[in-house]
């Protein structure tokens, strides 16, 4: 969430960010979160002054009854009771002006970094970085639909009859291949300095609001109305919670914390075979990387957390690009975004496997998440995450870029430890 220091002190800053997303509110939103501040220190203000003339009132009404002048007190008592129904009709009013206030201020999204592009689409978004040749393929190559049914890996079908659509059955060497990524993954995640996180798969609302998911994508995450909980959308949200309401000091950071987790996602999409078979599913397993930063730190530690997902892609020997979202891509939490993306050779295209994102302090001001500095003053610190990495896509890309000529799937070095095997 924006402070409104910044739309006080900014204005001109945060709404020429916002024109980068091409949010079309911005200026009528941020106009009204200054006429609400306005309000809500005009009734602070109030408030203030009539609880110091209560005080002095009251110093008054001593020195009248030790003087013995009972009737003066009395009339001052009788002014000081009328300032205590002004004092709660003035609590009222500014309790009213901060809920206001706050109302607006959560429908703003985050500032972009000055060096995100004003785009419109993903198709306005900057490659950082492609490799310099793509993978052929035995002219036998199929897409990872056809692959898993052919192998008896993974079963859409059972998932349907268990639940539903998007809730694929894993199997045999297709389950084992998972925990494989898995494991990789944590221990990479673990060499780079990160604590794993094992952490609940549900939250409440307080967590959702933290993080940014609610009010924004209610909706779009499983809800179980009866306790109103949420089943997580990422490992992120839980992790990033675990340091909701509290106050750090300088020599904690950086925070890392690594989890792996299924995640649910209520989002249906089109048909078509940009979302056909693993391309998009409503459960997934993902390790999520989190930061925790000092503000003078984070994008250097942005930096640092893009290429360790980039090791990962190279360790599994898999075509990739990296992108910087423009600002109309973004999502709405995040100031700046890398996604990383896998080549498939069989399906043609590239697929999202990792966002990468800081979130600057936009978290850290909904969760109430701040550092003691060295003056002892209570800052605000930044929030960061990562996909490392979410598994559908990289099966699909590993099964497809690692067809053999005899229809076998090869399996990377870096992966035959945790498999067991290194063929399919």
């Amino acid at each position: 969430m924006l402070r409104i220091e910044q739309l006080r002190d900014q204005t001109d800053i945060v709404l020429a960010g916002l024109q980068k997303r091409h949010f079309t509110q911005a200026e009528t939103l941020i106009h009204k979160a200054l006429e609400l501040d306005k309000k809500r220190r005009e009734a602070q203000a109030a408030l203030d002054t009539t609880n110091s003339d209560m005080n002095q009132r009251a110093k008054v009404i001593g020195t009248l009854m030790k003087e013995g002048k009972k009737e003066e007190a009395e009339t001052a008592r009788t002014e000081t009771a009328a300032l205590k129904t002004k004092t709660k009709d003035l609590e009222e009013a500014l309790k009213n002006a901060e809920q206001e206030l706050f109302d607006v201020l959560v429908l703003l999204p985050n500032v972009p970094h000055e060096s995100v592009r004003a785009g419109k689409s993903a198709d306005d978004n900057e490659v950082v970085y492609e490799v310099p040749t793509l993978p052929t393929l035995p002219d036998s190559a199929v897409p990872h639909w056809d692959l898993i049914q052919r192998l008896d890996i993974i079963d859409f079908e059972l998932g349907n009859k268990i639940t539903g659509a998007g809730f694929p059955v894993y199997k045999g060497k297709g389950a084992k291949i998972q925990r494989a990524l898995i494991n990789f993954f944590l221990e990479e995640a673990e060499n780079a300095g990160y604590t794993e996180i094992m952490p609940p798969l549900m939250i409440n609302r307080d967590s959702g609001f933290g993080t940014g998911q609610l009010p924004d994508k209610d909706g779009q995450m499983y809800h179980a109305v009866a306790d109103d909980l949420f089943l997580i959308p990422t490992a992120e949200v839980p992790i990033t919670n675990l340091y909701r309401d509290v106050i750090l000091d300088e020599k904690d950071f950086p925070v890392k914390n690594a989890g792996y987790t299924p995640c649910f996602r209520r989002e249906a999409g089109s048909w078509g075979a940009h979302v056909r078979g693993l391309n998009r599913l409503h459960q997934f397993d993902k390790v999520e990387i989190v930061q925790i930063q000092h503000p003078e730190k984070s994008y250097q530690t942005l930096e640092e957390m893009r290429h360790h997902v980039e090791g990962l892609l190279k360790k599994l020997e898999l075509p990739y690009r990296i992108l910087r979202l423009c600002g109309g891509d973004m999502g709405f939490t995040s100031a700046l975004t890398y996604d990383l993306e896998v080549y498939s050779a069989a399906q043609k295209r590239w697929l999202e496997v990792s966002s990468v994102s800081n979130f600057e302090a936009f978290q850290a001001n909904r969760l109430k998440l701040r550092y003691r500095d060295a003056s002892k003053k209570n800052v605000l610190a930044h929030t960061l995450n990562g996909s490392a990495l979410a598994l559908p896509r990289i099966l699909a890309s590993l099964l497809e870029n690692n067809q053999q000529p005899d229809g076998h799937i090869r399996i990377p070095a870096v992966l035959q430890k945790y498999t067991g095997f290194d063929l399919i």
